[in-house]
């Protein structure tokens, strides 16, 4: 049997990038998957027809995260397409990098509101859903900057430092109705934003990992998955880092 055969998982922001490759692993492993992001445009097309090939259910759905009503509405639409919710990835986000002096306030709400509110909307949509099925696992997707902090990152990292605290919180407040929360922190992984770093940028960031090379989105699923299914039955309210040793 499949390790997450029969389940339905949530996952935000999922038309590229880590929240793709987790819904695929997802897939793979017999999960049905709605997922939403921004607009349900030609890659999200494409990303939907790709999980489709895995035989399981798969809709996306077009989404503001960070917008409290509207994602109670998608949340209800998904329950009444799909059912019931299992997992929850909240994967969403952003980045507006810059200098803590120069930084403006709309660059500070636009990262804290898609990165950060977009998990406490969805968690606190989907909860009820959870709490009647008496059991779920929510997954928020941090990293490794959330951990340690990171110069010209004020915002991301508070962002991400959030989404662990959050965790921590509902891994506390919802375990005794069979709910798990669990944070991941991707270090350096190779994606779309990454590549468009210089060669030099990217060797430099390869010197700081014992293991010497970037993760990819696919590192990153993996223990998404290991999070989402009943291996992980007595794991709750912990952040797993994804960095190849760098943060050690």
């Amino acid at each position: 049997m499949k390790l997450l055969e029969g389940k339905v998982a949530v996952i935000t922001g999922a038309a590229r990038g880590i929240g793709k490759s987790v819904a695929v692993r997802f897939a793979k492993e017999g999960c049905a998957i709605a997922f939403t992001d921004l607009a349900i445009d030609e890659n999200a097309r494409a990303t939907e027809a790709e999980i489709a090939t895995f035989g399981v259910k798969v809709k996306g759905y077009a989404s503001n995260a960070a917008h409290f009503e509207e994602t109670h509405t998608v949340v209800n639409e998904i329950v009444n397409d799909f059912g019931r919710v299992d997992i929850l990835v909240n994967n969403a986000g952003i980045t507006r990098d810059g200098l803590m002096m120069r930084m403006s306030e709309q660059q500070w709400d636009l990262v804290i509101n898609i990165n950060l509110k977009s998990a406490f909307n969805f968690i606190h949509a989907l909860t009820p859903v959870m709490m009647k099925q008496k059991t779920g696992s929510i997954i928020n997707m941090s990293s490794v900057v959330g951990v340690h902090g990171n110069a010209g990152q004020a915002n991301y990292s508070a962002s991400k430092a959030g989404m662990i605290g959050l965790a921590k919180s509902v891994a506390r407040e919802l375990g005794s109705r069979g709910i798990r929360a669990n944070a991941i922190a991707p270090g350096f992984i190779a994606t779309e934003m990454t590549h468009q770093l210089s060669e030099e940028v990217k060797a430099e960031w390869a010197k700081q990992i014992p293991l010497r090379r970037a993760g990819t989105p696919d590192d990153v699923a993996d223990v998404a998955l290991f999070l989402a299914s009943d291996l992980s039955s007595y794991i709750t309210g912990q952040v797993i880092q994804v960095d190849g040793g760098m943060n050690t």
